[in-house]
């Protein structure tokens, strides 16, 4: 797939997995096979091959149109797949509804926020708590202790959640009022709420500005840090180049190449994708 050398995280290929002795033994969270979504005659989605890695940050890059929220999507439920099978941890997700796929442990925020304007913040958070007991109707009647316990380890958690996104000063506030940044930062929020495995951030940098910039990029860095595995779309190559342990680059719905930051800038491939031209070509 690709001629990239010394990859960080290898990726098999004709002739198998890397024996470079300093590269970290390949160990993928979510494997996508045979990945397909056409709408009408276009083919949005075309992905023979793709692996997630385990505790790693990893960016999936492309221009305009090559089909990564599409491929967000299908992953996460928000559409389905033509064909294809893709696996979280062994667990098969194809075909599944999104709220399967986030109790399976996927989750994802969205480019454009999609917090419930007319609750708080703290609501927003706790929107995501799965697995309670007092939601249920035969719990909340003969299960009080469990559901009363599971109330205040969600309150300690949202209390968390809300101090690590320094969202603690706003958490009574309607989530409407809060800036387009704080908008991201609780997507985050609510996202971990959730107790996910790999976090999907679609353009968590898109429309912040630089000094939020910064914060969230410390905040994708810790998502890591705490053992989660990471995948974002993102068109900053300094963003890219900056938190990403690997790089996935799609045009026109394929795989392209992939590998460490440093290695996809400097793939002829993936710079005549950007710029529409091949290097050094006269125009």
């Amino acid at each position: 797939m690709t001629d990239l050398a010394q990859p960080t995280y290898p990726r098999p290929d004709s002739t198998g997995w890397s024996e470079d002795p300093g590269a970290a033994k390949p160990d993928p969270i979510l494997v996508v096979e045979q990945l397909r979504r056409s709408f009408g005659g276009l083919t949005a989605v075309d992905v023979d091959h793709l692996e997630i890695q385990r505790h790693a940050i990893t960016a999936l890059v492309g221009p305009n149109g090559a089909g990564k929220t599409t491929l967000f999507n299908l992953l996460t439920g928000f559409d389905r797949a033509d064909e294809g099978q893709w696996t979280l941890d062994g667990t098969g997700l194809s075909g599944k509804s999104a709220y399967k796929i986030a109790r399976s442990g996927m989750v994802r925020s969205f480019q454009l926020t999609k917090s419930l304007a007319r609750l708080t913040v703290a609501e927003n958070v706790a929107l995501a708590a799965t697995d309670q007991t007092g939601e249920r109707f035969l719990g909340s009647l003969f299960a009080g202790p469990v559901w009363k316990r599971q109330e205040r380890e969600q309150q300690d958690r949202i209390d968390e959640l809300l101090t690590r996104f320094k969202l603690d000063h706003v958490r009574n506030d309607f989530a409407g009022t809060l800036s387009g940044g704080q908008r991201k930062l609780l997507d985050m929020a609510r996202a971990l709420m959730a107790d996910p495995a790999l976090v999907c951030l679609d353009e968590p940098m898109a429309g912040v500005n630089p000094a939020l910039t910064q914060s969230l990029l410390g905040h994708i860095k810790g998502l890591r840090d705490d053992g989660l595995s990471v995948v974002f779309v993102e068109h900053d190559m300094d963003v890219v180049m900056e938190i990403s342990d690997w790089v996935v680059v799609l045009a026109e719905g394929q795989v392209i190449a992939e590998g460490t930051p440093a290695a996809i800038g400097r793939n002829r491939r993936v710079i005549e994708a950007y710029l529409g031209f091949e290097p050094g070509a006269e125009t």
